[in-house]
């Protein structure tokens, strides 16, 4: 790893103030899990005897998460069931995507009135990740600094993303500030859709309808204000049926 390369130096406070509201997105269409989303959403795909959402919820509920707003398109009515009756301890709410699916920034952006924590975490409802030496939701919030930050990323360094086959993401400066690869070109960090984001990155013109959380971020990465910290556990990509394989197998070993 280069000098430009090193992860944020993060000395955690077991003090610090966790953000007790989370945005989970829920709302894709899971094409590439198919045919396991045939009949149900993607959250509900079930890794190592339980599914997905579930996963993430353990994760919000030990971070002390409080309430959590869940966005909705795809076979909702399942989706919306499982949250009102098998999710315990996190209060829910629903941000309907039902009649136009808005993509991560478009969610965002519909979601935000609903969301009273300033900062809060976003989380895709898709991770399987499990936490090393520190909790990676407390590792975020200690990591914090909201003078210099509108977005702070968890990233996996590419050699340890279990099952994923991109070319990483993100480089990270030895402050922990980020830049995107060149097209064509290799990174050394994967982001692991789980952040920590202040409402200021949704602040400025935005589409209206579907678009990506992509270019919130690079409206932060052009005013120095994206930053990424490098999660210290294990991270999975789940994205197919044959990863969802590999990812039972791997945990089989632990």
């Amino acid at each position: 790893m280069t000098r430009t390369q090193r992860p944020l130096a993060i000395r955690p406070d077991p003090q610090v103030a966790v953000p007790e509201v989370a945005l989970v997105m829920a709302a894709g269409l899971g094409k590439r899990m198919r045919p396991l989303t045939a009949t149900r959403p993607k959250p509900l795909v079930e890794v190592a005897g339980k599914m997905l959402i579930d996963h993430c919820f353990d994760r919000l509920r030990a971070a002390g998460v409080k309430r959590a707003v869940v966005n909705v398109h795809y076979l909702a009515d399942a989706l919306e069931a499982h949250l009102a009756n098998r999710v315990k301890g996190i209060d829910i709410i629903v941000s309907d995507e039902r009649s136009q699916l808005l993509e991560t920034g478009g969610g965002l952006i519909k979601a935000l009135p609903l969301i009273d924590a300033d900062p809060f975490f976003v989380v895709n409802s898709d991770n399987l990740w499990i936490d090393g030496p520190l909790d990676s939701l407390r590792l975020l919030a200690s990591s914090w600094d909201d003078a210099r930050m509108d977005a702070l990323l968890l990233l996996v360094p590419l050699a340890r993303a279990n099952c994923h086959s991109g070319q990483g993401d993100f480089h990270m400066g030895a402050t922990g500030a980020l830049r995107r690869k060149k097209s064509g070109g290799v990174a050394p960090f994967v982001y692991t859709g789980i952040q920590m984001v202040s409402k200021r990155l949704c602040e400025g013109p935005v589409p209206e309808g579907p678009f990506s959380t992509n270019m919130l971020w690079d409206r932060a990465i052009a005013k120095g204000r994206c930053f990424g910290a490098v999660h210290q556990g294990l991270w999975f990509d789940v994205g197919t049926p044959s990863n969802v394989t590999k990812t039972e197998e791997l945990l089989g070993t632990i």
